[in-house]
């Protein structure tokens, strides 16, 4: 498949899963199995895949070499919506020195002694490098709404745990990435959107290879039992915090290879508007390096 034909597919695929209008945003109108023309057979599809890869390594190498901006990427879903498969996949190619990847299990006592954004700030990327968090300060909106017993264990003054709560947070949350984007850190955010059939089917796989097992328990089907609040924390957080510095993507994940596919796309793009250049040696640098050259080749001929 031709490069230029590719990227044609994922220009209209990212425009697609971009929340570019919050206000009126709703989960229900993005469809989980979604493919936007591409087949559900993974081998379809490597062209695109490999051609995705090869260039997120192109513009990381230029990310380090050009030290201005870092790249916070934020995976947000349901268990079983394939976060570590994006990690796998779409970042295969990439320098494992120019990349730290996060993920943020249940807070530490430590943790919970601090402001809610405390223990994402401290692993904000620096600039050259890119930053995954799977999962993220976007937990305290999602997963301490459904279960309002985490809020108590955070031992909040009543100021704070007010009526108000969660459109301070997001108002909170709004203000870092704006903070972060200001100071060079470009932010993209991704919700992988799995539906609740596709979600059992996994499970089900789970339970059913023995070396899938370790990865579940009792706790998920829980969860699951709290989909519908899950959905709709997950609405309200996309519309109170997807803006033009930090957007939300929702990718459909029923199909895993489509989610890669969005995700890949969606980075390229970004990286691609920032003009991500190699330094340019001139003056006395380049004569030196011209001088370091010749004795180099010189040496090659005694």
């Amino acid at each position: 498949m031709k490069i230029a034909k590719i990227k044609k597919i994922a220009d209209r695929i990212v425009k697609k899963c971009r929340v570019d209008n919050p206000r009126h945003f709703k989960l229900a109108g993005h469809d989980p199995a979604e493919t936007f023309g591409l087949s559900t057979d993974i081998e379809d599809v490597k062209a695109i895949l490999a051609q995705g890869i090869a260039r997120i390594t192109e513009l990381q190498q230029r990310l380090f070499a050009h030290g201005q901006w870092a790249v916070l990427i934020v995976l947000q879903g349901m268990d079983t919506a394939g976060k570590d498969g994006v990690v796998k996949h779409v970042m295969s190619g990439i320098n494992p020195q120019g990349c730290e990847v996060h993920a943020f299990k249940a807070p530490s006592a430590e943790e919970l002694a601090h402001d809610f954004l405390w223990r994402t700030d401290k692993d904000v990327p620096e600039r050259g490098r890119i930053g995954i968090f799977n999962r993220s300060h976007y937990e305290e909106v999602l997963v301490v709404r459904v279960h309002p017993d985490i809020l108590k264990r955070q031992n909040l003054p009543p100021s704070a745990t007010g009526k108000d709560i969660w459109k301070n947070r997001f108002k909170e949350i709004r203000a870092f990435e704006r903070h972060l984007t200001r100071n060079g850190t470009l932010v993209l955010k991704f919700h992988l959107r799995i539906s609740k059939e596709e979600q059992r089917k996994r499970f089900l796989a789970r339970l059913e290879e023995p070396f899938k097992r370790w990865k579940f328990s009792m706790n998920d089907i829980a969860e699951r039992g709290r989909w519908d609040d899950y959905m709709a924390a997950y609405q309200n957080m996309i519309r109170e915090t997807s803006t033009d510095y930090a957007p939300w993507y929702v990718v459909p994940a029923d199909h895993k290879h489509v989610a890669w596919v969005v995700v890949s796309a969606a980075i390229i793009e970004a990286l691609d508007k920032l003009k991500l250049e190699y330094p340019k040696v001139t003056g006395k640098a380049l004569k030196e390096l011209k001088e370091y050259e010749r004795m180099l080749k010189a040496e090659e001929r005694h």
